[in-house]
């Protein structure tokens, strides 16, 4: 069980890592996703600052509930863009699992959570 939530806590992260480095090396495709959103273009380094710090405090053990939190907060903000910009279902979802996924990986992989919410 718990190399099951470090595997998939460890994608998570990847995933959002690599998000970052495309906000921060201002990727074409992260600089567009920004506009159509109708972010100002200044934002996307705050953001991928932002993304960084969670995902790094995420895969580390002793600060990954922290990082989950913040990850959370980070795709609820997402979910929020695409029912603002009036986004399919399908893109508003994404964001969701995600979100939960990022929970799903710290339950398995963190006995003290899984004692604090036992899903028995």
């Amino acid at each position: 069980m718990e190399w099951t939530g470090r595997i998939l806590s460890g994608l998570i992260a990847a995933w959002m890592l690599v998000g970052a480095a495309m906000d921060l090396t201002r990727n074409p495709v992260a600089v567009n996703g920004l506009r159509q959103a109708g972010y100002p273009d200044n934002a996307l380094l705050l953001i991928g600052v932002a993304v960084l710090i969670s995902a790094i405090l995420y895969a580390v053990p002793r600060t990954a509930i922290l990082g989950a939190v913040l990850l959370t907060g980070y795709m609820g903000g997402a979910v929020n863009t695409h029912v603002h910009a009036g986004n399919q279902v399908p893109q508003m979802c994404v964001a969701f699992f995600v979100g939960m996924l990022v929970w799903l990986g710290i339950w398995l992989r963190e006995p003290r959570l899984r004692a604090l919410l036992p899903l028995r």
